[in-house]
């Protein structure tokens, strides 16, 4: 029996492929509809950690309504139990480095958007607040892009995004996920995994199978 474990950015990344339809409730209407017969037949179940649930709930606003609820009841909750796995020590050399070199960009990037924020502000004067908060404002939303990209992309950002590698890796599950971070750290940690955008296929070929 396959064992898949879901990120919740599958079900509003409509860019990776998962060609399951156009809007999220589509995706999970149809995911639901094909994990049922899965899980009735004996070939596949679904986990999502506690966390990436809790994640996946914060995108709605009724998180009462019957489509959710059937999701939520073919999905297996199950939080990786961190005491039971071992991992290699390459793995943290790799992630203080990384860290390490995350937080080096980002020192530049602030140095660089400070030096052009003083720059705006030469001859201007005494500004008011609402004049300053509009001169400065463009400054900061930039520094915010490049930090977030600098430091965030291609990382694990959340404990949630642990819980998945560890969990796939305590149950040599398959991993499932659209964030290159997730992927990226999965395959330092040994996890298996599958495209989204040929997730489907697998699932279908499945179903299909006697």
């Amino acid at each position: 029996m396959e064992k898949y474990i879901l990120d919740a950015n599958l079900f509003f990344n409509m860019e990776a492929g998962l060609d399951l339809g156009e809007k999220t409730e589509e995706v999970i209407k149809k995911l639901t509809v094909m994990a049922k017969k899965l899980k009735s037949a004996k070939k596949a179940e679904f986990y999502m950690p506690p966390r990436v649930i809790d994640e996946f709930l914060s995108f709605f606003d009724d998180k009462e309504q019957t489509f959710l609820k059937d999701f939520l009841s073919v999905i297996t909750v199950k939080s990786p139990d961190v005491a039971k796995i071992t991992l290699s020590a390459q793995v943290f050399y790799e992630l203080v480095n990384d860290i390490r070199q995350r937080s080096y960009r980002g020192l530049n990037i602030g140095e660089e958007e400070i030096e052009k924020a003083g720059k705006s502000m030469l001859g201007k004067g005494n500004l008011s607040t609402k004049d300053f908060q509009m001169q400065i404002g463009s400054v900061i939303k930039k520094f915010r892009e490049r930090y977030r990209q600098a430091t965030r992309f291609g990382f694990l950002d959340s404990l949630g995004d642990l819980d998945l590698i560890i969990l796939a890796k305590e149950l040599d599950g398959i991993l499932v996920s659209a964030d290159e971070g997730v992927i990226r750290w999965g395959r330092l940690f040994g996890v298996k995994e599958t495209p989204v955008a040929v997730w489907k296929k697998k699932l279908d070929d499945l179903l299909v199978q006697e």
